[in-house]
């Protein structure tokens, strides 16, 4: 007989997990007898925890003052900071200036964003601040609940603003107003900081750092660890929380990639990392192609079609630099991706897996804050999804390559040229002969120009074939 279970979640507003406090939630949950955790598309904790025990674990978390929450947890870009971004005003100081200004648990979904990030999704809340170019001012798109549509706010808002509109235009959208009708209530009833925009808002091109494994950054290293099966095991994790506490490493940090990141590990820490991760045996070097996906929180059913379809990609080597894989079981669901595999509804309303199909859809254009899907194909059973999922693969690169090729050769035409016997050297890929220039840096990898090579991080790969870092060689430039 399958053990009854109650999912309890716990938010850490912005994704940032205290070692302390985790250590003592682990240590309620064990002695719950839950063995593992999940983390959440919204950076949030899942425990399953045993209906028998549940009484028990809510009256030792109401001792220890550990908040249990139903309502949706802050989402934002914190963990990006300093190790995928560093040319932007959005510091971490400055996150937790924002967080601390919610005095209330917000009961519809916010994204708090920096826009020249795309490792946090930017629009998948109902109310999602994504930075603008002017420092301390932020763009605000709202979408209604159920809705698809975002509508941007016509104004830039200051950052100290940020608490009081969100609570106003949680109120409104909760009452089923129109966010152009939240905009003209706020305008009027409510007085916030706001400037006047100077032009629509740029975002870069999707493109997923690679977030597993040790990586060097300044004079420290991160750590991000994956979990095939999204379950963390408890002692695991209470070792981590140990080891972070004794070598003051500071902070955890849980991404919407369902993973956890360490921060600031001292070169002379890196063997305990090594040591905890052999003795679990947490592998931490899984390839990118399992990395880019959005599974729905409780999802086995999703986590079985992304095995099936990964297995799939291995055998036909599939690259998918660039793409992002969603699956939606649910009716309803806001998840992050350009190629959308979404299971119907049975037309006979069995429940058995054999008779389950599947539409295939992606974002127009690719892009992967759009909510717009265009059909690719429909009515697709499981054994299909493979075949068709990689030949969508396929056509985003044939449709991508005939517009990169012309702006990278009129990009080409005006970069300065290295005088002959100037001695200049460039890095190139020896996989596939892609050269790394530093005057040009690498946009497609928000790498920007004057960047040197040895400063890139150890996770940066070869645009074009994903090669490693050290495949690399320094060659002299052609002339």
């Amino acid at each position: 007989m399958a053990r009854q279970t109650h999912t309890i979640q716990v938010n850490f507003r912005g994704g940032i997990i205290p070692p302390g406090m985790l250590l003592e939630l682990l240590d309620i949950a064990a002695a719950a007898t839950v063995t593992h955790v999940r983390f959440g598309l919204r950076q949030q904790l899942l425990l399953d925890v045993p209906d028998k025990q549940l009484a028990a674990f809510n009256a030792a978390c109401n001792d220890r003052q550990i908040v249990l929450s139903e309502h949706p947890n802050i989402l934002s870009a914190y963990p990006a900071a300093g190790i995928f971004l560093h040319d932007t005003w959005l510091v971490e100081g400055i996150y937790k200036d924002v967080f601390n200004q919610f005095d209330y648990s917000p009961t519809l979904k916010i994204n708090i964003c920096d826009s020249k990030q795309t490792f946090v999704p930017l629009f998948t809340g109902h109310i999602n601040w994504v930075s603008s170019g002017a420092v301390h001012y932020w763009h605000l798109y709202l979408r209604l609940p159920g809705s698809q549509e975002l509508f941007l706010w016509p104004e830039l808002i200051y950052t100290n603003s940020i608490a009081a509109v969100s609570k106003a235009a949680e109120t409104l959208l909760r009452r089923g107003q129109s966010p152009a009708a939240v905009f003209a209530d706020i305008k009027a009833q409510l007085p916030y900081l706001f400037r006047e925009k100077d032009g629509e808002p740029e975002l870069p091109a999707f493109h997923l750092p690679y977030y597993e494994g040790f990586n060097k950054y300044e004079n420290s290293y991160w750590l991000g660890i994956y979990r095939r099966d999204e379950a963390f095991p408890v002692p695991f994790l209470k070792e981590v929380c140990r080891l972070c506490m004794e070598t003051r490493t500071g902070q955890l940090y849980s991404t919407p990639w369902k993973s956890l990141v360490i921060k600031n590990i001292d070169p002379g820490h890196r063997y305990l990392w090594d040591y905890l991760l052999g003795k679990y045996g947490i592998n931490v070097r899984h390839a990118a192609n399992e990395l880019n996906w959005q599974v729905e929180d409780n999802g086995e059913d999703g986590l079985i079609l992304k095995r099936h379809i990964i297995r799939h990609f291995d055998v036909a080597d599939v690259r998918t630099y660039g793409l992002c894989f969603s699956i939606r079981t649910q009716e309803q669901t806001s998840l992050f991706g350009n190629i959308v595999i979404r299971r119907r509804a049975s037309r006979h309303g069995s429940k058995l897996k054999y008779m389950q199909r599947y539409d295939i859809l992606y974002t127009a254009g690719f892009n992967a804050n759009s909510s717009s899907l265009i059909p690719y194909r429909e009515d697709v059973s499981k054994e299909q999804l493979g075949p068709y999922v990689t030949s969508l693969c396929r056509l985003f690169y044939e449709q991508r390559s005939e517009t990169d090729m012309l702006q990278h050769f009129v990009k080409a035409q005006e970069l300065p040229v290295a005088p002959a016997g100037s001695g200049k050297k460039v890095h190139q890929c020896v996989a596939c002969l892609t050269v790394y220039d530093e005057a040009v840096g690498d946009e497609e990898q928000q790498v920007p120009s004057g960047t040197p090579f040895a400063e890139l991080p150890d996770s940066y790969c070869c645009s074009v074939c994903e090669a490693d870092k050290d495949t690399f060689r320094e060659v002299p430039a052609i002339v």
